[in-house]
């Protein structure tokens, strides 16, 4: 029995759903490490406990779902007819996902880091605390926008809507996203190679895209009527014999 592939429908369903997985898991072990790093600052002896398990929740899980969350949210709206910013939602999901990111990756990261190996240089408990809170609360406040999609299209919007990209775009997130968390459990620290080459290769493809000149209406016109076109069949005059039909 011959295995059908599956449908470009069926790839971009499985890219929404683990956009989603990845983006709940984000929020949950943000929210997991300001809860133990809160408990922890009224706790000395707990304090150094606290800041290994949120490092290395933050180097083997947390980063590697905020860039399987991000790249697949990327691939959604570029390979869409959501585009980047064509609606004020999906514009600024973007921008907060990209804050989130470098804050995650470059105050974040290393403020554990240097809290869990300098302690005398460490920030302050409440600082500590506020970086996840503050990342969860953003990512919940994203998923409501998923939801509600308010504010309507951006003013100056193309009126050319991005086409939906071809199956191999989704299906190039779906496995990147797997392979990147595998590499961040297996190495202790996160390695987003398959990430950024389909993160590359996708905008690549949509500039490409976009550069193609739009179809117009007259070539759509000009294209010849069959005639066995259902429209035509029911415009004749009843009776009249239909070419190339067959009789029994």
């Amino acid at each position: 029995m011959a295995i059908v592939a599956p449908s470009l429908r069926t790839w971009r369903q499985l890219t929404v759903w683990l956009h989603v997985l990845t983006s709940v898991g984000w929020m949950s072990l943000a929210a997991v490490m300001a809860v133990s790093l809160a408990f922890s600052a009224t706790d000395p002896a707990l304090r150094l406990g606290a800041l290994e398990t949120a490092h290395h929740l933050d180097q083997s899980l947390l980063a590697p779902l905020a860039v399987g969350s991000a790249l697949t949210g990327i691939v959604l709206s570029s390979a869409t007819a959501y585009g980047f910013f064509h609606h004020w939602w999906v514009t600024i999901k973007f921008a907060i996902t990209i804050v989130q990111l470098y804050l995650g990756i470059f105050v974040l990261s290393n403020a554990l880091d240097a809290a869990r190996t300098t302690p005398e240089q460490a920030p302050s408990a409440t600082g500590l605390v506020l970086g996840p809170a503050l990342m969860a609360s953003a990512i919940a406040f994203q998923a409501w926008l998923s939801v509600a999609k308010p504010w309507g299209r951006t003013p100056g919007t193309r009126r050319r809507r991005p086409p939906t990209g071809p199956r191999w775009v989704f299906a190039a997130a779906v496995v990147a996203v797997p392979l990147d968390l595998t590499a961040g459990l297996v190495l202790g620290q996160p390695r987003p190679l398959a990430a950024v080459l389909v993160l590359i290769v996708v905008l690549v493809h949509r500039a490409r895209v976009l550069r193609r000149p739009a179809r117009s209406s007259s070539d759509a016109s000009s294209r010849p009527v069959r005639p066995r076109d259902a429209t035509t069949r029911h415009s004749m005059p009843e009776g009249t014999p239909q070419t190339g039909s067959s009789t029994s």
